[in-house]
């Protein structure tokens, strides 16, 4: 994790979960995605006002995923509606039942 913002955002909401988040990432062969454009950054915070997230929203952007996966319900579950993306916003919870809906694998 080398992005600022994103270390910013996990020590304010899971403080002291760093060590295993890395080694989830590891494990996971998790590959980041280019920064964000200017561009990019200025439209996330039309969505998202506070800018650690609003720079995690334009790197989501920049990689174009099928999922953002947070558990964020003030700045991103709440305001699904609101922000209007091209990929959908959910918690790992509803990533999983979208997973198990789709392939029948659990």
């Amino acid at each position: 994790m080398k992005n600022t913002f994103q270390i910013q955002v996990v020590r304010r909401k899971v403080p002291g979960s760093l060590p295993l988040l890395a080694q989830l990432l590891t494990i996971g062969r998790i590959v980041n995605s280019p920064a964000p454009t200017q561009t990019q950054i200025i439209a996330a915070r039309k969505c998202v006002a506070y800018l650690p997230d609003a720079y995690l929203l334009a790197e989501a952007m920049q990689a174009q995923p099928d999922w953002f996966v947070t558990h964020d319900k003030e700045h991103f579950l709440n305001r699904q509606q609101e922000i209007q993306l091209p990929f959908e916003i959910g918690t790992p919870g509803d990533y999983i039942q979208r997973l198990k809906t789709k392939s029948n694998i659990f």
